[in-house]
């Protein structure tokens, strides 16, 4: 069974778009990234897929169930981090997890103190004096305490420092490894690709790219560095059929690297023409691969 299934999901805000004709599937106990910058439509839809706002048209399933019919026994079995985490006043930390678990009809009070120790939040804080990590820490515990078989987090690592972030993903993997699904939006291209097993590229309301992440990496792109040679040199000796396929060109006097979107063969063939004292091929980082996408849905616009 998929986790999440979305078709032709389309929401406009008047005039506005949010998203348009947004086809995602997500199968059960994936770690999914939902990759784009602020504006690209994350948001929408991750509002759409709790309910929040109804989409203008398209469907969205949950586990099966249609979100608009079956939106309360969804949520029983979802945990949810917005954006912005935002509480009643005059509460402690404690009333809003007692209140989170008591709208789920659960004592979840086990396995949040659990997550609290793992966190360093402090149950006992007042909400009104809480900083944005301590917000976002509290949201995440209400989130999981639980036990959700699905976790949708809209940004959830902003406002928490490098060490809550590296023992947020801990606590992910192993739900994860214990078959909750987990779907994430994010625009830190770095945590997508250490952590997520699958993503999808979201640009201007619309899925440009989707798919498990060696897949994405592959791009049918590879990072190039030669040294001892200018870009100069290898254009004189490579065909047309190579130099079209090189972008994102960096030179220095002893070093070229450009990005190489094609068959390695065929610019292989050309190099022994040319006297290089080195030659390094790797993969692309996630930054590179999504501005990969981006450039490529831009060209055909």
């Amino acid at each position: 069974m998929n986790a999440i299934e979305t078709n032709r999901l389309t929401k406009y805000y008047g005039k506005t778009r949010g998203v348009t004709d947004l086809t995602l599937t997500v199968k059960q106990g994936d770690f999914y990234g939902f990759i784009g910058p602020n504006g690209a439509g994350k948001s929408t839809t991750i509002r759409l897929l709790m309910g929040l706002i109804h989409a203008t048209s398209g469907s969205c399933r949950i586990f099966g169930m249609d979100i608009d019919r079956n939106l309360s026994k969804i949520l029983e079995n979802t945990g949810y981090i917005p954006s912005e985490a935002m509480f009643y006043s005059g509460t402690t930390v404690r009333d809003i997890l007692r209140l989170s678990a008591g709208l789920r009809k659960k004592d979840c009070s086990r396995e949040a103190s659990i997550l609290c120790e793992r966190l360093h939040l402090d149950p006992g804080r007042k909400t009104e004096d809480l900083s944005l990590g301590n917000r976002k820490k509290t949201a995440i515990v209400c989130a999981l305490q639980h036990h959700p078989k699905l976790c949708v987090f809209d940004e959830p690592t902003s406002g928490l420092d490098p060490l809550i972030q590296k023992e947020f993903f801990h606590i992910l993997r192993e739900l994860n490894r214990e078959g909750t699904t987990i779907f994430l939006s994010s625009h830190i291209l770095s945590e997508v690709q250490e952590y997520c097993s699958r993503a999808a590229i979201i640009r201007d309301g619309g899925i440009i790219a989707c798919g498990d992440m060696a897949d994405l990496a592959g791009a049918d792109a590879r990072r190039i560095i030669l040294r001892g040679i200018e870009y100069s040199d290898l254009a004189q000796v490579a065909p047309a059929s190579v130099t079209v396929r090189i972008r994102d060109i960096h030179e220095s006097e002893s070093r070229l690297s450009f990005l190489y979107q094609g068959e390695i063969k065929e610019l292989a063939d050309c190099l022994p023409a040319l006297s290089y004292t080195d030659l390094t091929i790797t993969e692309p980082d996630l930054n590179e691969i999504f501005m990969h996408y981006y450039e490529m849905n831009s060209n055909r616009g």
